[in-house]
């Protein structure tokens, strides 16, 4: 089964929140009821990226890789790397697995690769 982790265009300007917010962040409109799902493309660039040591302990790895990445169409998302060497610039593509888990619950998010 393939995931996705959905972005919210705007019904007025067409622009893709992500996270989603209460008002749109090009046009300002506030109709919440104005969005439209739209699965986030999955390749982009990565911008940036941080080793994260000692998280929390629902993560149950020592250190965690984040990264904050430019999709292909322009939305900056922050995700978990699974990347060797990362490198500023370089092609990344995501896959939506779990990033988390407590006792009863997983919680899923975008993972990038090496494209």
């Amino acid at each position: 089964m393939d995931r996705n982790i959905y972005g919210y265009k705007c019904g007025a300007c067409g622009h893709i929140n992500y996270p989603y917010r209460m008002r749109c962040r090009k046009c300002g409109r506030t109709e919440y009821t104005n969005f439209e799902l739209v699965p986030l493309p999955k390749r982009g660039k990565l911008l940036t990226h941080t080793r994260l040591h000692n998280p929390p302990a629902d993560y149950m790895v020592p250190t965690l890789q984040l990264g904050m990445v430019e999709l292909e169409n322009g939305v900056r998302v922050l995700g978990q790397l699974e990347v060797p060497d990362p490198v500023a610039g370089m092609a990344v593509e995501a896959k939506v697995e779990v990033v988390r888990r407590t006792d009863y619950d997983s919680f899923y998010g975008m993972i990038f690769y090496p494209a």
